[in-house]
């Protein structure tokens, strides 16, 4: 702003007294002090109005970025699903085919052989008698 000293506001007043007088000189300060506060409030107004509006971007710029990280975490996420889904899917395939290949050897009858399904028999001494 205006830098004005001590002594200029002295120096400013003291020629407003000559050239104004003492009878019109309280109206002129009134009236001076009136415009210069409705300077101030509307520079402050304008300077609030400033502050709003960039907070405004501010928030803006933040909802949209976290938009997008979210976006991308869903869409992450969303990948990672299909992936889990995938492995689940091959792995139920490979269970299923294992359950399919054991009730076929299941199901296909063999000729018994006597080396693994029948018993020794002991020769036992007193059995003979």
């Amino acid at each position: 702003m205006i830098d004005i000293s001590l002594t200029k506001l002295l120096l400013l007043a003291v020629v407003a007294l000559i050239v104004l007088g003492p009878e019109r000189l309280p109206h002129a300060a009134r009236t001076a002090g009136a415009l210069l506060r409705r300077m101030r409030n509307g520079w402050d107004s304008v300077r609030a109005e400033v502050e709003r509006e960039i907070q405004a971007e501010e928030i803006k710029r933040t909802l949209r970025e976290t938009a997008e990280n979210a976006r991308a975490t869903h869409d992450s996420v969303r990948e990672d699903l299909r992936a889990a889904g995938a492995g689940l899917r091959e792995t139920g395939e490979q269970v299923r085919d294992t359950f399919t290949e054991t009730q076929t050897v299941r199901a296909e009858p063999r000729e018994p052989d006597p080396a693994l399904d029948m018993l020794p028999l002991k020769n036992d001494s007193h059995d003979r008698t």
